[in-house]
């Protein structure tokens, strides 16, 4: 991500330029946009997820809707949230046998790296026992339980539990009631850093990024990086600095966050570099920034970005797009914004596509309706919010191919009526997540249709 402008100010100590400002914003996008985020989940809630304290689940009753305002949140599991404050100490957990269905417990930490995953793809189906240990801990651990270390004092614990539709429900509501988290001390949580409420609005983004910097020390590589932010007043330990900036230094931050949330956008709309066939963006090393890597992740280098300013654009950009996404490994995400003749995906028009194969996958495969520019799910008259391997009444053609009609009004065929996956009257992104798949998806031999204008 770079800025044509030299454009510079002197703040209090130096000369800053916008491009320094973008790099910054860029640079802090993820924690800044990640942990407000966990702060709804223990304050207000999200939807079905009912506000919960730190180091408790909250486990929605079904699948999510458009009430989860959630950033690209998903329609085809049913998911158990927890936050963790490990300041309180280690967690123990216990997670039920969940008699070889898929299910999987993802852990992203401050920086919204997935650090560490349980799951039917690391660690089996089985039961286990399972201690989540702060940064730097001392003490001992307990004998029987499998140790997981955490880069950051606070952690997102993300729990998938796959549902086979409605009638499924109750089966994963069993699953979500007998996972369970224990701290081995008794201990208040301290929770998220609060930011000066005297900072203007314009300067919010930069004074939380000031707290989070102090409360979750960067990875090792990112040391000196974060060093050059200083002119920024981003070091700045004592009373804000953004109360009452400098004029022309809060110009230029406004200025430059501006500019980095276009360049975020424009990067996540291209696809953060990944490559495009029939314009599906195979993001499969999306989440591929990660600074650390625990139990059930994989570090090997076709798993990494080696390059860290490339790994910094790319965390911001799945933040924004995507947070907390699983690893390709795992789950690979891979979404569309345009047709097959390169033209934006709207319900201004009526689109079909064409699936024959199905995706190649172990586990299962959906198709999710996203209205741009949140990425938040549609609702619509039918209460379809995406198409999977599982959805019920579909009608497939003699050859076993599954055409689906994208369409903000309801068709009038009845097979396309059937096979109907409702879109906004804007713009949309569909996205296709493909559970536990298999080498055909990663070498390129499967190959996503394209969407393409249907006739009027």
């Amino acid at each position: 991500m770079t800025h044509p402008s030299g454009d510079s100010v002197v703040g209090s100590n130096s000369a800053v330029s916008i491009e320094a400002v973008v790099r910054a914003f860029v640079y802090g996008f993820a924690p800044v946009f990640n942990l407000p985020r966990v702060e709804r989940f223990v304050t207000t809630g999200v939807g079905a997820s009912s506000a919960v304290p730190f180091n408790s689940f909250s486990h929605p009753g079904g699948l999510a809707g458009p009430d989860d305002t959630f950033v690209s949140v998903k329609n085809d599991t049913i998911c158990s949230i927890a936050q963790l404050d490990l300041g309180t100490g280690p967690l123990v957990m216990d997670v039920p046998d969940t008699a070889a269905v898929y299910f999987v417990l993802q852990f992203v930490d401050g920086w919204a790296n997935n650090f560490a995953y349980i799951g039917k793809r690391a660690t089996g189906t089985k039961a286990g026992r399972f201690v989540l240990v702060p940064p730097g801990w001392p003490g001992a651990l307990p004998a029987d339980a499998t140790s997981i270390h955490c880069p950051t004092r606070i952690v997102s614990m993300v729990g998938r539990w796959g549902c086979d539709g409605l009638d499924d429900i109750g089966r994963a509501r069993k699953l979500q009631q007998q996972i369970s988290l224990s701290p081995l001390f008794a201990n208040d949580s301290a929770g998220l850093p609060v930011p000066d409420p005297a900072v203007p609005d314009e300067l919010m983004f930069w004074e939380k990024l000031r707290m989070y910097l102090q409360a979750f020390p960067p990875a090792p590589r990112n040391i000196a990086l974060q060093q050059t932010f200083e002119p920024l007043g981003l070091l700045n330990a004592g009373p804000s600095p953004y109360a009452n900036a400098d004029p022309a230094l809060a110009k230029l931050l406004v200025e430059g966050a501006a500019e980095a949330r276009d360049r975020i956008e424009e990067a996540l709309k291209s696809g953060a570099g990944a490559r495009a066939r029939n314009d599906w963006n195979q993001a499969f090393e999306f989440l591929d920034y990660n600074d650390f890597f625990e139990f059930g992740t994989i570090g090997s280098p076709e798993w990494r970005i080696s390059e860290n300013a490339k790994a910094i654009g790319v965390r911001a950009a799945a933040a924004m797009g995507g947070l907390w996404g699983s690893h390709g490994n795992e789950a690979p995400y891979t979404p569309i914004c345009a047709d097959s003749d390169g033209d934006q995906l709207t319900g201004d028009r009526r689109y079909t596509i064409t699936l024959a194969p199905m995706p190649p996958v172990d586990a299962f495969w959906s198709i999710t309706m996203y209205s741009m520019p949140h990425f938040h799910l549609v609702s619509n008259s039918i209460e379809r919010y995406s198409i999977g391997d599982r959805t019920a009444g579909l009608v497939y053609g003699n050859d076993g191919s599954l055409t689906m009609t994208l369409s903000a009004t309801e068709p009038s065929d009845p097979a396309a009526r059937a096979n109907w996956l409702p879109t906004p009257t804007g713009r949309f992104r569909p996205l296709l997540r493909m559970y536990s798949p298999r080498e055909r998806v990663f070498d390129g031999s499967y190959v996503i249709p394209p969407i393409v204008k249907a006739e009027a």
